[in-house]
């Protein structure tokens, strides 16, 4: 999330992290959602800089991306969840 400091990272992380969660029918609580959007956020960061070379800028680009990153955050750990039982 370069570009956009640490408090726009949390403001971002936190609102992508809810959105993910909503459209995932998923039940987490605030922090959770903040981590989520953070880590799916660098998560596919770092996956389109290495395919692409690179990645959306500015706030908009950077919910996209945590959107998208924290909803496949989302979506493995069920599947990882549902293979072990």
């Amino acid at each position: 999330m370069s570009g956009i400091g640490w408090i726009g990272a949390i403001i971002i992380g936190g609102l992508a992290g809810w959105v993910a969660e909503k459209v995932m029918n998923a039940d987490h609580g605030l922090l959770t959602n903040i981590l989520l959007g953070i880590a799916g956020a660098l998560v596919l960061n770092a996956i389109l800089g290495l395919l692409l070379g690179g990645t959306l800028g500015g706030w908009i680009g950077q919910f996209i991306v945590a959107l998208v990153g924290a909803i496949l955050l989302i979506w493995g750990w069920r599947m990882l969840r549902a293979r072990s039982s």
